[in-house]
């Protein structure tokens, strides 16, 4: 068992690091579940599609609380505590899921599923926090690489396991894996006590707000961010519409295994992190940026030809993975001690870009098919370039007139 932790006080093993890569991924996937099911779990359980769709608006909404309830509290706990105790919760609403008896038990399930399957962010800093500083790129890019393959895989894998034994198979095998894996997070993870044990929950939450006004480049890398994971929700969501009908009239089956092609996106998120590792962060951020908007210029052309919409899946994925990690890398520099919330701040603004993309690509869709998705992908991608320039010449002049280091404000909260 010593063999997956760390090997030195600021490095990880190998093998606790795909443990935690892997315990990302699960933890995300069971918020995906659902979405390829939605047509079997109303028919069975007699409810009807507007009703099941709300399966998927309780999993975003359960998840984005627990961005901003129950993550800053790996700055206040000892967080090996924190993470199992979530994993475990997931493990029991996932339960909870695969027996419901109606609709009504199924979607307050989902919620807290999603509500404590945030825990996969406690594991992310977790993660940089107990790696070398010269390694945090790669460390972050790894650990971010098993959360977005459980997201894009999620869905594969839940339309395989209801083939073989119905929809709750699904829910049944979920539950089983985050209790393992809630198991072995309590073996392997080392013991991390919180720096902020002198605040109340309230005053954790104000400190976590109040890292927007403290850190510019926070406010700048959210937004970068969100914009990202919004033009990669743009993709996604739109995708299924393009490819059920001519040319393509792909089966639910044939659009799920699409899946695998953007996991090969996810896959380069370690060489972004290795890259920003060497002091590249900004050439990766800015790369990421440009690769957005021009990753729509071949999708436009994948309207009619499978070639250029795997290309064009392929670049975004990438792009995206190197703006996120590249961003993760910069903003969890600023405030070691208050990691979880610079990650609560961080994660929220991300996930919001991710539902608001959703939404405005249906609505596009509905009105301008296709071309109007790319237009839309397109100019949220160009303004992730905007605000990448604009990052770094706002930075160059802070730099140019503070040559010495400014004091940091205070996060803690006295009194509390």
């Amino acid at each position: 068992m010593t063999a997956m932790r760390p090997q030195t006080a600021g490095g990880l093993s190998r093998g606790l690091l795909l443990l935690m890569s892997v315990a990302t991924g699960l933890a995300v996937a069971g918020n995906y579940f659902a979405q390829p099911l939605l047509d079997l779990i109303g028919r069975e359980l007699g409810i009807g599609p507007s009703a099941a769709a709300l399966l998927v608006t309780a999993a975003q909404a359960g998840y984005a609380l627990g961005l901003i309830l129950l993550v800053p509290l790996g700055d206040l706990i000892e967080r090996r505590r924190l993470a199992v105790s979530l994993y475990a919760a997931t493990a029991v609403f996932l339960l909870v899921s695969a027996a419901a008896p109606n609709g009504t038990v199924l979607l307050v399930s989902t919620a807290l599923t999603a509500l404590t399957s945030v825990g996969a962010q406690v594991v992310v800093p977790f993660a940089a926090t107990l790696a070398d500083p010269a390694e945090r790129g790669k460390v972050v890019g790894t650990v971010m690489t098993g959360l977005m393959l459980g997201l894009l895989l999620a869905r594969t894998a839940s339309g395989a396991l209801s083939e073989l034994g119905g929809w709750r198979t699904v829910y049944w095998v979920g539950a089983v894996l985050m209790a393992l894996m809630a198991v072995l997070l309590r073996a392997f993870l080392p013991r991390l006590g919180g720096d902020g044990a002198r605040q109340s929950y309230l005053g954790l939450l104000r400190s976590t707000v109040a890292m927007f006004r403290l850190e510019p480049v926070l406010r700048w890398r959210a937004g970068i961010a969100a914009l990202s994971l919004a033009t990669f929700s743009v993709l996604w969501t739109s995708l299924t519409f393009l490819l059920v009908e001519a040319p393509y009239a792909w089966s639910e089956s044939a659009i799920g295994l699409f899946g695998l092609v953007g996991a090969v996106g996810a896959l380069t998120a370690t060489v972004a992190g290795r890259l920003a590792d060497r002091g590249f962060v900004q050439i990766v951020s800015g790369a990421g940026t440009v690769l957005l908007v021009t990753s729509w210029a071949a999708m436009a052309a994948g309207a009619s030809s499978l070639v250029f919409l795997l290309i064009g899946v392929v670049v975004l994925d990438l792009a995206h993975q190197a703006v996120l990690n590249s961003s993760q890398n910069v903003v969890y520099a600023l405030r070691p001690e208050a990691r979880n919330r610079i990650n609560s701040a961080f994660m929220t603004c991300l996930f919001v870009g991710g539902a608001v993309g959703s939404a405005l690509a249906s609505a596009v869709w509905v009105d301008s098919g296709w071309t109007g998705v790319c237009v839309l992908g397109a100019t949220l991608s160009a303004g992730t370039v905007v605000l990448w320039v604009l990052e770094r010449v706002t930075v160059s002049r802070a730099a140019g007139k503070h040559s010495p280091a400014p004091v940091r404000t205070p996060v803690t909260t006295k009194g509390e």
